[in-house]
């Protein structure tokens, strides 16, 4: 029975040391509202940023987002967690990270973009407004983010608890352990060559976290609402993190690049691997000269 009453004790002194917190000022730049995609950029300065973010000593080249919001996880990602593009969250992690310069290719900026040269072209805008022609830069690369797995209740621990514990006390904490939520995710991200559609890298990133949600249910409101946004940690801050930790994979790879070469006739060439019993392109040898022949058909 003193197993059972030391838990149960320390949850309950712990719901009331919070219910003291529940009404605080507004606070700007709270670390519980923040992603590990924090601070800000500026060309190649930038503020406040993610001491886990992987750097570059200068850009690789040119970079535009490709987001695929046909797909599945795309659908979930806005539908169901209600999170705005990847998009928006990679354009602030690369341009930190000082490893590409990205350029705008979304739907929403081309089209403010050539709003303005329409406007131009009007006639409206003032002299020396210089929106003529030749003056956007070119997108060296692509890079195409994908979330292959988001599970915002990957297990709970109450059975555990409960089962473990025993006796009348048994259900609570089964009841606090099964709103102990792991939430995971895991992505993608695939960086192409534009000029000759050749991928150039791929990395995979993960991460997950524990929320503790259970207070709500067995002490009340004013438990629930003093652990604030810990108890309501959105999935889109485990999202964020794998997107990091993809990227930071990906800087890690690049910073060793090497060009993949194909021997003989190179890259698109036929490649050395036959089809249907013949001989790749970069493995054929000259025919060999055929022995003359006289009419009649014997040889000279």
């Amino acid at each position: 029975m003193h197993i059972a009453r030391l838990p149960l004790a320390a949850v309950a002194v712990g719901a009331l040391l919070l219910t003291g917190c529940q009404t605080t000022d507004m606070q700007m730049g709270s670390q519980s509202a923040k992603t590990v995609a924090t601070g800000s950029a500026a060309g190649s300065a930038s503020a406040n940023t993610s001491s886990s973010l992987e750097r570059c000593g200068s850009p690789l080249g040119t970079v535009s987002l490709i987001e695929n919001q046909s797909a599945g996880w795309y659908t979930i990602l806005r539908n169901e967690y209600r999170l705005p593009p990847t998009a928006n969250l990679l354009r602030l992690l690369i341009q930190q990270s000082n490893c590409f310069v990205v350029v705008e290719r979304g739907a929403a900026g081309m089209n403010a973009m050539s709003r303005e040269r329409d406007l131009m072209a009007s006639g409206e805008m003032r002299q020396g407004s210089n929106f003529g022609r030749g003056q956007m830069v070119a997108s060296d690369y692509g890079l195409s983010p994908e979330i292959v797995f988001s599970n915002s209740n990957a297990g709970g621990a109450g059975a555990s608890l409960g089962g473990l514990v025993g006796g009348r006390y048994s259900g609570v904490l089964a009841a606090v352990g099964g709103n102990l939520q792991t939430k995971e995710a895991s992505a993608l991200l695939t960086l192409i060559d534009n000029r000759s559609g050749v991928q150039v890298a791929a990395s995979e990133g993960s991460a997950s976290k524990t929320d503790f949600g259970a207070f709500g249910s067995v002490f009340g409101g004013s438990g629930a609402g003093a652990l604030g946004g810990y108890t309501n940690t959105a999935q889109g801050k485990v999202i964020s993190a794998a997107f990091m930790d993809a990227f930071n994979q990906m800087v890690v790879s690049l910073r060793n690049y090497k060009a993949q070469t194909v021997q003989g006739q190179g890259l698109g060439g036929g490649g050395r691997l036959g089809v249907d019993g013949g001989v790749a392109p970069s493995q054929t040898s000259a025919p060999a000269e055929r022995a003359p022949t006289r009419r009649n058909g014997t040889r000279k």
